[in-house]
């Protein structure tokens, strides 16, 4: 994935810090602001894929930038708020806003809402974060190289495709046959034991987070999150 460079405008510094913190483990650039002026400056003096921005902006409010933007440009745009108020969230979506988070929120909830929000305008196959984390385990798509707890795992090429393509279908049961197809190839011949060989060389290689690999038993495997 190209570095994508992220906005993030906020008067608290606290937050900016902590987004940018989060985000750039993430493999993304950021920049920042902490009010609205200069919020419009940045945008209009550098390319941007992404915005988060707090609702109560000074010297510019954020209805104001967000108009702006909106007169030249589509890019994503994600609110956040201190307040729970459903006149203030509907506005910003007629404002043709991406999403809306309250504060206090979960970082990492914001940036797999982050992530989630490229996904979707990318289209799934075209965009792969730069790095996917799952507690103390981290796949660094750029490098190919896994992490776990900040320490590099040897894994063989074979592995980490697996591990990979198990990472990005969360939550979703993949028969051996489609792990075969997906990982090995569709000329690949070979049986269902070659998945179940890799699997246990993989999960022992990514303890203590092999549990997050459950066996779906009479038919495959399931990366559960």
């Amino acid at each position: 994935m190209d570095q994508v460079r992220l906005l993030v405008v906020d008067p608290d510094q606290e937050t900016r810090t902590s987004i940018r913190t989060h985000a750039e483990h993430e493999g993304f650039s950021v920049m920042e602001a902490a009010d609205g002026i200069t919020a419009l400056k940045l945008f209009r003096r550098s390319e941007f894929g992404v915005v988060i921005m707090e609702t109560r902006l000074p010297e510019l409010d954020a209805w104001h930038v967000c108009r702006q933007i909106r007169k030249s440009s589509d890019l994503p745009i994600m609110m956040i708020s201190g307040r729970s108020d459903e006149e203030e969230t509907l506005s910003c979506y007629d404002l043709g806003i991406d999403d809306f988070v309250y504060k206090p929120f979960s970082y990492r909830e914001l940036m797999a809402r982050l992530h989630m929000i490229l996904r979707r305008i990318a289209g799934s196959a075209a965009y792969t974060p730069r790095r996917i984390i799952f507690d103390g385990l981290c796949i660094d798509t750029a490098s190919r190289v896994v992490y776990k707890d900040g320490e590099p795992v040897s894994l063989t090429p074979r592995e980490y495709s697996l591990l990979l393509y198990l990472a990005q279908n969360p939550n979703r049961a993949l028969s051996r046959e489609v792990i075969l197809s997906s990982v090995w190839g569709e000329d690949f011949f070979g049986t269902d034991r070659t998945v179940d060989t890799h699997i246990k060389s993989l999960r022992e290689s990514i303890r203590p987070y092999h549990h997050f690999i459950e066996t779906v038993w009479g038919y495959g495997y399931m990366f559960r999150t």
